[in-house]
């Protein structure tokens, strides 16, 4: 198992508001990655991506370091999801410099061949093989919406003036709603999970390609990265791989 994480500030903003971790349990075949994306002035919006990142680990970690079988996974990512909510609403209310601030939140939690994918906002995970990319969450956002009604291509979606335009975040209201996926990964595939400033220049429709030919989870985030910034970067590129 091969875990990579990549973060980069981007061409245009002055402050990174992206976080990402990811920690393994290799004698138990686990992992877990989290990629947060911070919204608000000031440096409000590195705070909650920051908070939100600690909180959810400080709560999964017990879990991925268990000697024992794990139970009820969905349950335990919903929970850490709800803590982090709490940790970063509570905190938005302690000064104003914080008030209405935010964060996406993706997760991955793989424990054996079996994974499970948290997600809240525009934050993505995809699952990668040799012939497709298929992106595991659905965004909470505005232009989704439109696109699930007919009303927008995914093409219009990515263009639209109110594409960064979010219908949920961890951390605006006291109570938060995620959706949680799960699948199984096999040899050779890959977990991805990254930000919209990612997602905004690269699409789906190239990840294939550039999984198959750089292989290795630190080439494919670099190759990423790279691509986003060659591309002008206007907002913080996150990503992170996890292959077998």
């Amino acid at each position: 198992m091969k875990v990579n994480v990549l973060t980069h500030i981007g061409i245009v903003r002055k402050e990174n508001q992206d976080s990402v971790v990811f920690e393994l349990f290799e004698s138990k075949n686990r992992a877990i990655a989290v990629v947060c994306d911070g919204m608000g002035g000031a440096r409000a919006g590195s705070v909650a991506s920051s908070l939100a990142v600690e909180s959810f680990m400080e709560e999964m970690r017990p879990v991925l370091n268990s000697p024992k079988r794990i139970t009820g996974l969905k349950e335990k990512l919903i929970a850490a999801a709800v803590k982090s909510n709490s940790v970063v609403f509570e905190s938005s209310k302690s000064t104003v410099d914080y008030q209405g601030m935010g964060t996406t939140l993706v997760a991955l939690f793989r424990d054996g061949s079996k994974y499970f994918v948290i997600n809240i906002g525009d934050s993505r995970a995809y699952h990668i093989n040799g012939k497709k990319a298929a992106r595991i969450t659905r965004d909470h956002s505005f232009v989704e919406e439109l696109v699930d009604r007919g009303e927008l291509t995914p093409e219009q979606a990515r263009v639209h003036p109110r594409k960064n335009i979010i219908t949920r975040a961890l951390g605006i209201a006291a109570e938060v709603q995620c959706d949680v996926f799960d699948g199984s990964l096999k040899k050779g595939e890959y977990i991805m999970l990254c930000s919209d400033g990612l997602t905004n220049l690269v699409f789906q429709e190239e990840l294939s390609v550039l999984f198959e030919k750089y292989k290795e989870p630190e080439l494919i985030c670099k190759e990423l990265v790279d691509l986003a910034i060659e591309r002008g970067a206007p907002d913080n590129v996150t990503v992170a791989v996890l292959s077998l």
